[in-house]
């Protein structure tokens, strides 16, 4: 197990339903193809609404409204540069759930190819 989050402290966070809650609302947000696109493409690097719309081939508006959900949840942060707005992820929680979920999905096709 993850030194990180030992047993007793999985079973303190297991036990309290704010925080049980809470990680529901990060798998939710986690679940959705273009929010995912959008988060694997902040793991890689600050980007701006425009960055992100060209990634992801959606309007600007989906993104938009896709960054904010990711906000609420507290997946990314935003900053000012000019008129411009840069995302980037929350911290590197966010980081690992990407490239955990990614290379979980992955050992199949990684399996198949051996």
């Amino acid at each position: 197990m993850n030194e990180a989050c030992s047993r007793g402290l999985l079973d303190e966070y297991l036990s309290n339903d704010d925080v049980v809650y809470d990680a529901t609302q990060i798998f939710d947000a986690l679940s959705d193809l273009t929010r995912f696109r959008i988060l694997g493409a902040l793991s890689l690097g600050e980007k701006s609404v425009s960055d992100l719309e060209e990634i992801c081939a959606v309007s600007q508006s989906a993104i938009s409204h896709q960054l904010r959900l990711l906000r609420d949840r507290g997946l990314v942060t935003a900053r000012r540069d000019g008129r411009r707005v840069i995302y980037s992820l929350a911290d590197e929680h966010v980081t690992t759930l990407i490239s955990v979920g990614l290379l979980h999905a992955a050992e199949p096709v990684r399996a198949s190819e051996e």
